[in-house]
């Protein structure tokens, strides 16, 4: 059993569309007044984009040849955007990650109206004007620092048929599994849409940097991304948030894949000894995770012999948890031609579609 509660189906078409899925595209706006638009005063002033301060790339932020040949930044025009991954690879969903950069802000009336207006600009553009044929699917984004503000999102764009998640960065004051997020959750439950995780805002404005301290390069940071994604897994696991929301869903997107395993083996044994102490937590943690948590594959720990990545996989349960994503268009692209070593025909259908077709709702029978 996938979830408690499926999702509804959301491809917002009578046909499914053949090809791959992938569960990690970055689009954005040709210009930050597009997002203002949306805007009232005084925050359309007081905006001046995002971003991950201290660690931005110190090379490049995204595919030297993913600029518009019409302009603006990579992952801004719709038809190049479509030459070069759904056109390329055979894509029959992509599912849009605005990066809005809104939770890491001390004013949290800031955050929220930069997360609504992105999602009025995501509705009206990329799920809109540029998605005649349902390719495109949107993340609402959110902004956990007030979860009423993030749950009435949520409740606003929750029946849109092409909002298929709820996202935010994983940067927070606290872990994810804390009962002050358990709004969000709430309203997620009740529109059948999942909570996505992205990486940025980590240590940046409010927000706690997850490793001890702060590292001193943007490799350090970039490296340890996964460990945020873990510490927020094990907080959701503990707390019991997916008995107190049976119908709950998280994915993990662009966290890491290598780590998921020995976490779930470390905290199984733990959980066995310490029972007492988390008597909500009914069964292994592990045994939540199939139902409750899906893993983008980007970025994927590739070793250098294909035959430990193939037991990495079977170890985390790949063929049931695991979604393809390219992080397009992002400098560490991962194409679905060289992503993956050979796999057997049943775990490439799992992971490049079928995952994430049940999981999201994309179709009710595939």
């Amino acid at each position: 059993m996938l979830a408690t509660q499926p999702a509804p189906t959301r491809n917002g078409h009578s046909a499914v569309r053949e090809g791959i899925v992938d569960c990690d595209v970055h689009v954005f706006p040709h210009s930050l007044d597009e997002i203002r638009a949306f805007m009232d005063e005084p925050w359309r002033s007081r905006f001046s984009g995002g971003g991950r301060g201290f660690y931005g790339n110190p090379v490049h932020g995204s595919r030297q040849d993913a600029k518009p040949p019409s302009g603006g930044p990579s992952g801004s025009d719709p038809d190049f955007l479509r030459e070069q991954l759904i056109d390329l690879y055979g894509m029959a969903y992509a599912i849009c990650l605005p990066r809005a950069f809104c939770n890491h802000h001390p004013d949290p009336d800031l955050g929220n109206a930069i997360a609504a207006a992105y999602n009025e600009w995501l509705a009206a553009t990329w799920l809109g004007e540029y998605n005649a044929d349902g390719v495109f699917k949107g993340s609402i984004t959110v902004n956990p620092q007030d979860p009423a503000a993030a749950a009435a999102e949520i409740d606003k764009w929750g029946s849109h048929p092409h909002f298929v998640q709820v996202m935010t960065d994983s940067g927070s004051r606290a872990p994810f599994g804390q009962r002050q997020f358990y709004p969000i959750y709430a309203a997620c439950e009740r529109h059948g849409l999942p909570f996505a995780i992205h990486p940025g805002t980590d240590g940046m404005g409010i927000n706690q940097q997850p490793s001890p301290g702060y590292p001193t390069h943007y490799i350090e940071w970039h490296t340890l991304l996964s460990v945020g994604f873990q510490a927020h897994l094990v907080s959701f696991l503990t707390e019991g948030v997916f008995e107190r929301f049976p119908g709950f869903r998280v994915v993990l997107v662009e966290g890491g894949v290598a780590w998921v395993a020995p976490l779930l083996w470390r905290l199984d044994a733990e959980w066995k000894a310490l029972r007492p102490e988390v008597p909500w937590v009914r069964k292994p943690p592990s045994a939540y995770l199939r139902e409750h948590v899906r893993v983008s594959s980007q970025p994927l720990e590739r070793p250098d012999n294909d035959k430990h990545l193939l037991q990495m996989l079977e170890m985390m349960d790949a063929e049931h948890i695991l979604m393809f994503a390219s992080d397009y268009p992002h400098w560490d692209f991962d194409s679905p031609t060289h992503a993956f070593p050979k796999l057997p025909d049943a775990l490439h259908r799992r992971i490049f579609r079928e995952n994430a077709l049940e999981f999201y709702g994309l179709a009710a029978d595939h």
